[in-house]
C-alpha cells in the first residue's frame, strides 16, 4: 500500500506566478503519477478541493472543516474506494477542548486539528487507521502539546493495531515535538527504510534545489503497530522550473500485517 502526504500550499496565498491557478494542473499530475492508495492533504482550501476531488474519482474522501462556520476541508484523506471499505471516521481539534470546533490552545497561531479514518482492505480483510494532521507553525508549546494529543489518541488502540500518521509537523528531526511522537510509539517510515539518513528539507518555498534552509524535513509519515515500511521517498518533481507546491510531497510504501479477527 502506498500512502502519500501532500502539503499543497493554500489557495489565496499571493504567490504570484506560483498561485494555485498557475500550478493546479501540475499539482494534480504529480500526485496522480504516484498511483497512491491513500493521499493525505494539508492546506487544502475549498477552491482547491473543487479542483482536486474531481481529478480523483476513484477515491472516497473524509475531512473536517476547521472553523465552526468555515468551508475549507482541512487535512482531507483520500482513499481508494475500490480497495478499502470505511469502518469509521472522525477528528478532533488539537486544543485543550478537542471537541469544540475552532478551538486552539498553547498560543497556537492557527486552529489545528487531526482527522482519521479506519479502513479495511478488501483483498486481505486487514484493517488499519490513518491519521492526518498539521501542527502549528509558530508555537513550540503548541507543537509539543498537539503531538502529545495525537499520541494519547493513538494509544487508545491495541499496541499491535496498525496506524499511520501523516502531516506537516512544522519541525524537523531535532525538534522536541518529533521526540514526543517517537516516545509515544510512532516510528518514522523514512527511517525504517533509509536508516539514520535524512532527506534534507521538504519545505523549499517554490525554489526546489536552489533553496537554502537550516531546517530539515518537516513533512512526515509515521507508523505504529503491526506494519512495516518497505519504501519511502521525497518527491522532487517539477516542470519547466515550476513546482506543484512550496513543499516536496512525500510517500511511503507499507505492508499491513494485522488481519481482522
Amino acid at each position: 500500500m502506498k500512502i502519500y502526504s501532500c502539503n499543497i500550499r493554500c489557495f489565496g496565498a499571493k504567490d504570484g506566478d506560483n498561485d494555485w491557478i498557475h500550478r493546479k494542473d501540475l499539482c494534480i499530475d504529480v500526485i496522480r503519477a504516484q498511483e497512491a492508495d491513500i493521499i493525505c492533504f494539508q492546506e487544502m482550501r475549498a477552491p482547491q478541493f473543487a479542483d482536486v476531488a474531481p481529478a480523483f474519482p476513484e477515491f472516497a474522501i473524509y475531512s473536517l472543516v476547521d472553523e465552526p462556520q468555515g468551508r475549507h476541508p482541512q487535512n482531507a484523506i483520500f482513499y481508494r474506494s475500490d480497495r478499502y471499505d470505511l469502518i469509521s471516521a472522525g477528528g478532533y481539534w488539537l486544543s485543550e477542548t478537542p471537541h469544540v470546533p475552532g478551538s486552539k490552545s498553547w498560543q497556537s497561531c492557527c486552529v489545528r486539528l487531526a482527522n482519521w479514518v479506519r479502513l479495511e482492505a478488501r483483498d486481505t480483510r486487514a484493517e488499519f487507521r490513518v491519521v492526518n494532521t498539521h501542527l502549528d507553525h509558530r508555537s513550540q508549546e503548541a507543537r509539543e502539546n498537539q503531538a502529545a494529543m495525537i499520541v494519547e489518541d493513538a494509544q487508545a488502540y491495541a499496541d499491535d493495531y496498525p496506524q499511520l500518521l501523516t502531516g506537516d509537523m512544522n519541525c524537523d528531526a531535532g525538534n522536541q515535538a518529533i521526540e514526543v511522537f517517537r516516545s509515544g510509539g510512532w516510528q518514522d517510515t523514512y527511517g525504517q527504510v533509509h536508516g539514520h539518513e535524512e532527506p534534507g528539507y521538504t519545505h523549499h518555498g517554490f525554489e526546489g534545489d536552489q533553496h537554502v534552509s537550516s531546517v530539515g524535513r518537516i513533512d512526515w509519515i509515521f507508523g505504529r503497530g503491526n506494519l512495516m515500511a518497505s519504501g519511502a521517498e521525497v518527491i522532487r518533481d517539477a516542470r519547466d522550473g515550476r513546482y506543484p507546491s512550496d513543499h516536496y510531497f512525500i510517500n511511503a510504501v507499507v505492508e499491513i500485517g494485522c488481519q481482522k479477527k
